[in-house]
C-alpha cells in the first residue's frame, strides 16, 4: 500500500509529470489521505475528489489542528469520519495517543484507528508508551496502525511488540542515507516486533534468577 496526499498529486493534468506515474497500481494500492486539510469541511472535500478521480474510495483522513506540531483536531476528525462513512467511504483516521478518541472514531464508523508515535515527521520514536499500550488493550475490533514519529528500525521493533497491526512509514525511510538499506531495516524490524509479540515475552524481574533453574528436571 502506498498513501499519497491528494493535495500535492497532479491528478487533472495528465500532459504533466505526477508521482503517480512511478507507482505500478497492479502491485500496489493507492491510499489517498488528506494532508494539509485544517477543517473537516475541507478534508471531506479532498475525500471527494480523490474518489472523484478514481484512486479509492478508502482515504487516509487527517485534519490538522496545529500548524507546527500537525497535531490532529480531533473534534473534526471525529466530524469529517462520521460524514465520510455516511457517503460509503473506508475511513483510516490519523489521530492523537488517546484511547477516548479512538473509540468515539470507532463509534462514528471508522475502519481502523491510526495514532501518533510521535509528531509527523520528527524521527522521535514512541514518545508515549503507556497510551500505546493501553489503546491496544482497550480496542480489538479494529486494525491499529502506528501513524507518524517511527525513526529507525528499533522504533518499529517496540511498536510491533506493543501488539500494533501496522505501522505506516515515509520520512524515516525517506530522509534515512541510504534509503533501500532502511527499508529493508524496517521490514525485519516489523517482522521481528511481531513474531515477538506473537510469542509472549518473558516476565520483567527485579532480581536475578537462574537461567538454568532446576525446577522440572527429570531425576
Amino acid at each position: 500500500m502506498v498513501t499519497v496526499a491528494v493535495r500535492r498529486v497532479n491528478l487533472t493534468d495528465k500532459s504533466k509529470e505526477s508521482m503517480l506515474d512511478y507507482i505500478d497500481r497492479e502491485k500496489f494500492f493507492i491510499l489517498p489521505n488528506t494532508a494539509g486539510c485544517y477543517t473537516a469541511d475541507e478534508a471531506v472535500r479532498t475525500a471527494r475528489l480523490a474518489r472523484e478521480v478514481g484512486l479509492s474510495n478508502w482515504i487516509k483522513l487527517e485534519v490538522i489542528g496545529d500548524e507546527k506540531t500537525l497535531y490532529p483536531d480531533t473534534l473534526g476528525l471525529i466530524e469529517a469520519t462520521a460524514a465520510l462513512v455516511k457517503e460509503g467511504f473506508v475511513v483510516l483516521p490519523y489521530t492523537s495517543d488517546d484511547l477516548i478518541v479512538a473509540k468515539r472514531l470507532i463509534d462514528a464508523g471508522a475502519a481502523a484507528v491510526m495514532p501518533l508515535a510521535a509528531p509527523i515527521g520528527s524521527g522521535l520514536g514512541i514518545q508515549n508508551t503507556a497510551s500505546l499500550r493501553i489503546i491496544r488493550e482497550m480496542i480489538t475490533e479494529v486494525p491499529l496502525i502506528v501513524d507518524a514519529g517511527v525513526g529507525t528500525a528499533s522504533d518499529a521493533t517496540v511498536a510491533m511488540e506493543l501488539g500494533f497491526d501496522v505501522i505506516l512509514m515515509n520520512t524515516a525511510i525517506a530522509a534515512a542515507d541510504d534509503a533501500e538499506k532502511m527499508a529493508a531495516a524496517m521490514k525485519h524490524a516489523v517482522q521481528a516486533g511481531r513474531l515477538a509479540f506473537e510469542a509472549g515475552r518473558m516476565p520483567k524481574k527485579l532480581y536475578a534468577s537462574a537461567s538454568s533453574p532446576l525446577e522440572g528436571m527429570i531425576r
